[in-house]
């Protein structure tokens, strides 16, 4: 039955969402995570309700216990079966994750899945009409088990899709043979390999679901399925062609290529095997069933898993930061629109917070504007929604929003003297109980709060470049900001979807104080004659995004200047000293990308590389990696940062370290604390006082 038809249909009141019709008297049966009825026409309704959760994460005992529900509806033969959601927000979030993480033995991995996998596949084999009827979020999991339905209807505003590629997996509970026997097999090994969502009209036209249905006339649409007047699903002929091995082995090729380009096989290894999965069995349901299950407790039991794994829980907990009693502030005004104060104006905007936005260059503000715009079109919102967010951003060129924010950032450039003056100029037009922020990205706050009379209510709020994809946000408190504050800035930061670390104020913070003696030793290296290529390639093979003589150029040789002088003020013992080339390339104007050169020659957006630049030595990469290494140790010896998760989850969202291995801390453990300590030792002995171990790791050997 097509979608016209379903609209056709007499419409019949559903008034009250997900639980319409549901026997309240149910609440009685035995079932922790499951609410069962049936209606007038003797279909069951089973509604997924994971017990003492506001959402539904798939996990053992729920299975289990529908294992036991369809022992008891297969005995009484229904018409037919409806799987919903009693969660407002949505239909199944993936699989509970806790309850497989730490595993490390394949076969009882294998033992759980074999399990889970008998029950998904008995509901698949029901012998009457089955329908999944998604709303909301339908993740990993909860996707497989729709898939294991006869029928998928979507209310508007559904989403879906399976995500498992992210955590270092590939789907587990037989989506690796439904999808792609459901709809365009290709366009199947995309979703899973990119693990990217669709919206229900992209479902829709993919033929994941078959169609969506206003939640007023989902009864409607439900008896007309059962009864007949919705066909099924005739495979397609790409599929047909591709159920040969050698049909399969020529789009096998092509997605190695594309996925080898943002996942290297040889830190990511989930992208390899569903495609070798699909390659070998996908024309035989029963060999990929079993396959699948092998392969998912291999990669489920291998290093990058458990690493994206922990740095996914990690994000969890760094949300849940944000979490506090108080309200998001609803004004926001920023003060510098520059790069970086116009891109955190923008962004607010977008997250939909009102913004008013200052600077003394009208020119600089019409180009924050522009940045708006081109956010606007990269997020493919509409016309209208464009015009709300630039609605919500407001042109200031007299400061005028200072007096009715709730939430005040400054993001001028990196001068005390310039920061100090404006905070004595606004200080006094502030409304009772808003919160003064800075966006420093290196000066301590109790340098800045001398000319405060309020200086409790002043946090560093540490954006990073570019605001619109880096995730963290560096929450710096100081020796008198209070608790409210900060937890205002908490609440700010989940509002504006970004995760929050938790700093002491101190030269550098947390990420810079790292980063920069990594950016440092790349300097040298270049002034004893290594190539800048071999230099970024050693470090990309290390695994992380970009090399650091790229990535100097990227945030600007400028920036780097300022905060590496900044910073070997208070730590010239801990860092490589500043080469003169680079002060002499920042004063005539070369400051990498945004000149269009510096270290490299930049042509539309991308570095101009030499393809013929010879290897990196081990040496080269301790060289880099074992300062940033030192750092972040000395961080935590100093008090900076309260644990080795919270520097890992920092150093991931904040600088793009090589997430496969968990962190910089994790990476450490991993390769042996007294490792790490001799290698800085004999780095040392040979280059100089900068690579001297911190004594944190003696004492954690």
């Amino acid at each position: 039955m097509s979608g016209d038809i379903l609209r056709t249909l007499r419409p019949r009141a559903m008034e009250f969402g997900p639980l319409q019709g549901l026997d309240q008297t149910v609440a009685e049966r035995p079932w922790a995570h499951w609410r069962q009825t049936q209606d007038e026409n003797r279909v069951v309704w089973l509604f997924f309700d994971r017990a003492e959760a506001n959402v539904n994460l798939l996990c053992e005992t729920a299975l289990r216990e529908l294992d036991q529900i369809l022992d008891n509806i297969v005995r009484d033969m229904p018409k037919g079966l409806v799987l919903r959601s009693a969660k407002a927000d949505g239909f199944c979030l993936g699989a509970d994750i806790h309850e497989f993480y730490g595993l490390t033995d394949e076969s009882v991995v294998m033992d759980k899945l074999q399990a889970a996998h008998a029950i998904a596949n008995r509901l698949a084999a029901l012998p009457f009409p089955t329908l999944a009827v998604i709303h909301g979020l339908c993740l990993g999991g909860g996707l497989e088990l729709a898939l294991c339905c006869d029928y998928r209807l979507a209310v508007p505003g559904a989403r879906m899709g399976l995500p498992e590629i992210r955590l270092g997996l590939h789907p587990g509970l037989g989506g690796t043979v439904r999808l792609p026997r459901l709809i365009d097999p290709v366009k199947a090994m995309t979703l899973m390999l990119t693990g990217r969502t669709l919206d229900a009209r992209e479902a829709r036209k993919h033929g994941l679901v078959d169609d969506i249905v206003e939640e007023r006339h989902l009864r409607n649409a439900v008896e007309a399925i059962m009864a007949g007047q919705m066909g099924g699903h005739p495979q397609g002929v790409k599929a047909r062609i591709l159920s040969t091995r050698p049909a399969r082995r020529l789009e096998a090729r092509l997605m190695r290529s594309k996925s080898a380009d943002k996942a290297p096989p040889e830190h990511y290894p989930a992208p390899e095997a569903l495609i070798g999965l699909w390659e070998e069995h996908g024309g035989d349901a029963e060999l990929m069933f079993d396959a699948e299950i092998a392969s998912f407790a291999r990669l489920l039991t291998d290093s990058t898993a458990r690493n994206l794994i922990r740095i996914f829980l990690l994000r969890e907990k760094m949300k849940e930061q944000t979490h506090t009693r108080l309200p998001a502030p609803d004004r926001v005004h920023v003060i510098g629109a520059g790069a970086m104060g116009g891109d955190i104006a923008v962004w607010c905007a977008y997250k939909g917070l009102r913004v008013s936005l200052y600077d003394r260059q009208p020119e600089v503000i019409a180009d924050a504007m522009a940045r708006a715009s081109g956010l606007c079109r990269k997020k493919r919102l509409s016309e209208r929604a464009t015009r709300e967010v630039l609605d919500r951003l407001i042109p200031d060129l007299h400061n005028r929003g200072v007096s009715s924010a709730d939430l005040i950032i400054e993001a001028v450039p990196e001068k005390l003297e310039v920061k100090q003056q404006i905070y004595q100029d606004i200080e006094p037009l502030m409304k009772n109980g808003a919160v003064l922020a800075t966006n420093t990205s290196s000066i301590p706050l109790q340098q800045l709060r001398k000319v405060l009379n309020r200086p409790e209510r002043f946090v560093g709020l540490h954006f990073f470049n570019p605001v619109a994809k880096m995730q963290l946000v560096e929450i710096v408190r100081h020796d008198a900001t209070d608790e409210m504050t900060l937890a205002i800035a908490q609440t700010f930061v989940g509002r504006i979807d970004r995760l929050p670390v938790s700093v002491a104020s101190a030269p550098g913070f947390l990420v810079n104080r790292a980063l920069t003696p990594y950016l440092l030793e790349a300097m040298v290296l270049l002034d004893e004659g290594v190539a800048a290529e071999t230099i970024d390639r050693a470090a990309v093979d290390f695994g992380m995004p970009v090399g650091p003589a790229e990535l100097a150029d990227q945030v600007g040789l400028d920036i780097c200047l300022s905060v590496s002088e900044l910073l070997r003020n208070h730590f010239e013992t801990a860092m490589a000293p500043i080469p003169p080339w680079l002060r002499d390339l920042v004063a005539a104007g070369e400051l990498g990308r945004k000149s269009g050169r510096g270290i490299y020659t930049w042509k539309n957006g991308k570095a101009q590389k030499d393809k013929h630049a010879p290897p990196a030595d081990d040496e080269t990469l301790d060289r880099l990696l074992l300062p940033m290494l030192n750092a972040c140790m000395a961080c935590l010896s100093e008090g900076i940062v309260e644990n080795e998760n919270l520097v890992d989850g920092a150093m991931i969202f904040g600088t793009g370290f090589a997430p496969f291995r968990g962190g910089p801390m994790q990476y450490a453990r991993s390769r042996g604390y007294r490792d790490i300590e001799s290698s800085l030792s004999l780095l040392a002995e040979k280059y100089g006082e900068r690579f001297s171990p911190d004594p944190g790791w003696a004492e954690r050997a």
